[in-house]
């Protein structure tokens, strides 16, 4: 069968077609590869599922003399930070209102905005962890070299016996590039007006 100009520019313009749906089609499964991370995470902090820590505005009322310790963990992904606790453990009473600091520096070139997610382990100890102030609330932004403290303001609830005995803690934080329209959803609709200034200290 003979071909003309014309069906041969038809062919090469069906495959260039065909060619980029299929690039188009991978850049946009590879997009939402990287995006399932940060949404997940987002979505436990919501839904309290998969160890996620609970936010109050008051302290308890009730303080058990038994003791909790928390240790802490720090993430980062996709950006040029350097992000750790203060202190790695810290050791107090179940309903103790605490206050714990971690910290963070910019080392890019360029200012650049995170949100944290977090959730702690055991999985099951997430609706009992309360705190009252986190940097995690809000976006954070920094400039290129700056450094910030970010407190957290936290206590266990004393109901967490009726679990069982539960020695340790893990809180962890993993900060990513905040994406537009997806900001901390544990932050909506609740004031961060008042940190607990009578809250003890522990640590840097």
């Amino acid at each position: 069968m003979t071909t003309t100009p014309a069906t041969d520019d038809r062919k090469k313009r069906s495959n260039l077609m065909v060619a980029g749906a299929c690039t188009a089609f991978f850049a946009g499964m590879l997009g939402v590869a990287f995006a399932a991370v940060p949404l997940y995470e987002l979505f436990c902090q919501v839904t309290g599922y998969g160890g996620t820590t609970q936010r109050v505005e008051q302290y308890s009322s009730t303080i058990l003399d038994k003791d909790v310790r928390v240790r802490f963990d720090s993430n980062v992904r996709g950006l040029a930070w350097d992000f750790k606790p203060q202190q790695r453990s810290v050791t107090l009473k179940i309903g103790e209102t605490t206050q714990v600091h971690y910290s963070a520096v910019n080392r890019g070139m360029t200012a650049t905005t995170g949100t944290a997610t977090f959730n702690v382990v055991p999985e099951q100890a997430g609706a009992y962890f309360m705190k009252m102030e986190c940097f995690c609330f809000t976006e954070t932004e920094l400039q290129p070299g700056e450094e910030m403290d970010m407190p957290v303001v936290f206590y266990v609830d004393p109901a967490i016996v009726e679990i069982g005995d539960i020695g340790t803690i893990t809180l962890s934080y993993t900060f990513f590039p905040t994406v537009e329209g997806n900001r901390p959803l544990a932050a909506r609709g609740t004031s961060q007006d008042a940190a607990p200034a009578a809250a003890s200290e522990i640590g840097g």
